[in-house]
């Protein structure tokens, strides 16, 4: 009788691990029996790989996303920072995917100048971004310009884009902020 009872519980645990909260298989019969837009599978590993062909350091670069108040993704790497702007990753559309990296950062790590030469974009360099799930989201940039280094305007959506907001210190003095945008042409 026991075995039963436990038979029947373990049943119940995976049908409810396989149809309750945000798994997949709900996504998919929400998808299926639902007349509006298909609903967005994020990956679960929210981590970024950023690819800027004409910087020296920019290739593969992991891109971590971790709180505000959290820079040790920029101590080894680069940053996405959590709920800059809404919506806030690439595979959702208006996107504005804020990365900060470091001027100069850490020796002997990814930081190390990582942006060090984020001033030689112009407007038509490409920016690729790709997500762990290895989607490819291809950005132009439209849009550098200097900002104070406590306005948060560079994180919030731009109207009728999505784009990817590239940002570090400015050279000499790292006081002020250097900003460079891209709108996503491509995914693949």
């Amino acid at each position: 009788m026991f075995a039963l009872l436990f038979v029947l519980a373990g049943l119940g645990l995976v049908g409810y691990a396989l149809m309750g909260g945000d798994s997949p298989v709900q996504k998919v019969v929400e998808n299926a029996t639902t007349d509006g837009e298909p609903a967005v599978v994020a990956p679960t590993d929210t981590t970024l790989y950023l690819t800027v062909p004409k910087m020296a350091r920019v290739e593969d670069l992991p891109v971590y996303d971790t709180p505000l108040n959290d820079e040790s993704s920029m101590e080894t790497s680069a940053q996405h920072v959590q709920d800059t702007g809404f919506p806030n990753f690439p595979w959702e559309e208006g996107s504005n995917v804020y990365i900060a990296g470091h001027r100069m950062g850490w020796l002997g790590t990814r930081s190390f100048l990582v942006f060090y030469d984020l001033d030689v974009l112009e407007n038509g360099d490409q920016v690729l971004l790709t997500d762990s799930d290895g989607t490819k989201y291809t950005y132009r940039v439209f849009n550098e310009y200097v900002s104070g280094p406590f306005d948060w305007s560079p994180t919030e959506p731009v109207p009728g884009k999505s784009v990817i907001t590239l940002q570090t210190c400015t050279l000499p003095d790292y006081v002020q902020r250097l900003v460079v945008q891209a709108e996503l042409v491509s995914v693949s």
